[in-house]
């Protein structure tokens, strides 16, 4: 019976449609949660191997432009020796070359002309005997000031950009500072072309390298964006739940009543129907009554056996009576 009322009741049945349908809301935003995680998941591993990938690609280039740089290196070392070597022979073609002074030439060409002239004076020192002391000297003091010049201009000047000249033999000085001048520029473009090669080769590999760059980009927005999406949905299903507990401590509270209720009307006929053994008072009340309408006499059960005794005295008679006329009936048919 209570069930039936607890089925029947308006108020619980429509709390607990709504419990159900926001349960069922609840369920589905879990699903759409797990959903946008899982999204969120597959574009994370994705931007993870396209990342991976860009970067093993992105140390490859480096390489490779590294490789280049060096060859770019090496064509202007080339490059530099041929323009001092080019300057030389400027210096060497002009008639006024002894009266231009060292802060119009350029270190390479001050170091090579003071390192010939250094081997000038030491051959002729070893070698001119008719030399008198005083020139000896002063040979020796210019020989030393030399000397320290070079050692002043050494440290600006690389090993291999150092350009050795005779001062003596000008013309054929002149004629092997053209061929080195020519092996240089060839040195210099057989370098810039495979530096360009290199270049040619590497540069399709930068379109790679930005593709994959904008695809793990695209990829770790779609991440974020998923994880938004189930940030939000969760908020959701953190709101639905607040009320979803609320709703059940109000249906809780509607059972809880209901169940009060039926308590205290089972009580209440408990009491109603409560037998003499059970309540004194109704008990006293039934025996005035009966003794009222003279069912009930003092003296215990004396009456009714009398009552009984008469009875079955009236019982007797009557059988007697009844045995006599049959016993006539059978001497009248004897004696015809």
């Amino acid at each position: 019976m209570a069930r039936e009322e607890e089925e029947s009741d308006p108020e619980q049945e429509g709390v607990r449609e709504l419990l159900q349908a926001m349960e069922a809301k609840m369920r589905k935003l879990s699903d759409q949660r797990r959903t946008h995680n899982e999204s969120a998941r597959t574009n994370a591993d994705k931007r993870d191997a396209v990342q991976k990938q860009y970067g093993s690609l992105r140390e490859e280039i480096k390489e490779i432009l590294d490789s280049q740089k060096e060859v770019r290196v090496k064509a202007k070392i080339h490059q530099a020796r041929r323009d001092a070597i080019q300057e030389q022979l400027r210096n060497l073609f002009s008639r006024s070359k002894s009266a231009k002074s060292n802060r119009d030439k350029s270190v390479i060409l001050q170091l090579s002309e003071k390192s010939a002239e250094v081997e000038q004076i030491e051959f002729r020192l070893e070698r001119d005997g008719t030399l008198k002391l005083d020139a000896e000297n002063r040979l020796h003091k210019k020989l030393k000031s030399l000397k320290n010049e070079i050692k002043e201009l050494e440290p600006q000047v690389q090993v291999e950009m150092r350009i050795k000249i005779d001062i003596n033999d000008l013309e054929g000085s002149i004629e092997q500072l053209k061929a080195e001048a020519d092996e240089e520029h060839k040195q210099m473009v057989a370098f810039n072309e495979e530096a360009d090669k290199i270049w040619e080769e590497v540069k399709p590999k930068f379109d790679e390298r930005d593709f994959l760059k904008a695809e793990g980009d695209r990829l770790h927005d779609s991440f974020v964006q998923c994880r938004k999406d189930a940030d939000a949905v969760h908020q959701q299903i953190e709101d639905l739940m607040a009320q979803v507990t609320t709703a059940r401590k109000e249906l809780q509270g509607i059972k809880d009543e209901r169940s009060s209720w039926i308590t205290l009307h089972n009580k209440s006929v408990e009491e109603s129907t409560s037998t003499p053994q059970e309540d004194e008072k109704l008990a006293d009340n039934l025996v005035s009554n009966l003794m009222g309408s003279g069912a009930l006499s003092l003296g215990g059960t004396a009456g009714r056996v009398a009552e009984d005794s008469s009875r079955s005295n009236h019982r007797r008679k009557g059988r007697k009576t009844t045995l006599a006329k049959r016993g006539n009936r059978g001497s009248s048919k004897k004696s015809e």
